[in-house]
């Protein structure tokens, strides 16, 4: 792909629309950014390669007016010396260096709009990549905000488990509690139940005795 056909998809792209497509906004963000940043390398290259030739034509459009004006003053003095030939030769150099400078004119013209042209291109992508580093900023700024929000929800989440648990610890006290009071009245009944048993036997141990004692008498 040329340069120029690449520069002009990357200025006329839509950036919101790209990245509302793709899969990744982050990564097809980095890729937009090193694709405007290799791009606009290489268009200030080409600017310079322009600059540095259009210098050369400055120095080489400079030449050829100095040489304009110093064969027309060899001229002026081949004349005041009455050499009409020697002043026809320096008209001719005068007349090579006024056809160099035009020609020269006519290669800077086209030199100066295409420079022109490539400034403000590059001025263009420019701002298209500044424009993209700020959306590359607002991802990674929502990015972070997610992930916060992320954690304070996994943190709300880890207190409501607590939370429950908790609950969940206290119910099981609070039936532990009654189980013991079912134990204990249990075991209050168990003791009467063995008392009252115990004073039947220790009764039936009187009456023996009792009896016993009565028939001692009689048979006395």
């Amino acid at each position: 792909m040329g340069l120029f056909s690449r520069f002009t998809d990357i200025v006329n792209a839509n950036l919101n629309s790209m990245l509302d497509k793709a899969e990744h906004p982050e990564k097809m963000i980095r890729l937009i950014i090193g694709e405007m940043e290799e791009t606009l390398v290489e268009v200030r290259s080409t600017a310079a390669k322009n600059i540095a030739e259009q210098k050369t034509l400055a120095r080489k459009v400079t030449s050829a007016q100095e040489g304009v004006a110093h064969w027309h003053n060899k001229a002026e003095i081949a004349l005041s010396k009455g050499r009409d030939d020697l002043a026809k030769s320096a008209l001719a150099q005068k007349h090579k260096c006024q056809a160099e400078l035009t020609q020269l004119d006519s290669e800077n013209t086209p030199l100066t709009d295409l420079l022109t042209a490539i400034q403000a291109d590059a001025q263009r992508l420019q701002d298209k990549l500044n424009e993209a580093k700020r959306r590359q900023e607002a991802l990674l700024l929502r990015q972070e905000s997610a992930e916060v929000r992320l954690k304070v929800r996994e943190k709300a989440v880890i207190h409501n488990i607590d939370e429950a648990m908790a609950k969940f610890e206290r119910y099981q006290q609070k039936i532990d509690r009654l189980e013991a009071q079912v134990e204990s009245y249990d075991l209050t009944e168990n003791k009467d139940l063995s008392t009252q048993i115990a004073e039947l036997e220790q009764d039936d141990h009187v009456e023996a005795e009792l009896a016993k004692m009565k028939k001692k008498v009689v048979n006395g």
